[in-house]
């Protein structure tokens, strides 16, 4: 019987290994300028598991999001949220950015948001702290792409900012 104890611990222990990694906690949110309307267009993929638990903690305990008996007040929660969270200045100037809905796809939610009436964009301050309130370890990748140039950049909580300059 000893025999089979030890190779049975010796088999366990690679499963027992991996349970120390932990998750990645990022978010991607694509800001594109579209000349011709005047606008910039946002989308920020969110992790629904990740949103969902900060929503519960800061608004509702009873919040589930993607169910089909969601809470009529789940769109003011992320509103709210978002304009916390996300804020940008546009030539020096805080925009007012506006949420237009949301949408789920498998385990992410896509949170779209608009910015009207931009003539042009010589400077670009994006502040992006969504989920830096829970998890320390949170990512947000920006990516862009304004006067048909693109660049990206990793915003973390000890940099919540970034500055495009476009000449």
């Amino acid at each position: 019987m000893k025999p089979f104890k030890v190779f049975l611990i010796i088999i366990s222990l690679p499963l027992f290994a991996f349970t120390g990694l932990h998750k990645y906690y990022v978010s991607v949110t694509q800001i594109d300028y579209i000349e011709d309307k005047k606008s910039i267009q946002i989308t920020s993929r969110i992790f629904i598991d990740d949103f969902e638990r900060l929503l519960r903690e800061r608004y509702d305990k009873d919040i589930t999001l993607a169910d089909k008996n969601e809470l009529v007040t789940i769109n003011g929660y992320i509103e709210r949220y978002l304009k916390d969270k996300l804020k940008i200045k546009i030539n020096n100037e805080t925009a007012n950015v506006v949420f237009i809905g949301k949408e789920y796809d498998a385990d992410i939610v896509r949170c779209y948001l608009e910015i009207e009436q931009v003539e042009n964009i010589q400077s670009l301050e994006i502040n992006n702290q969504i989920l830096f309130d829970i998890f320390d370890e949170q990512q947000n990748i920006v990516k862009t792409k304004i006067n048909s140039k693109q660049k990206s950049f990793i915003l973390i909580p000890q940099k919540v900012k970034a500055l495009l300059k476009f000449d």
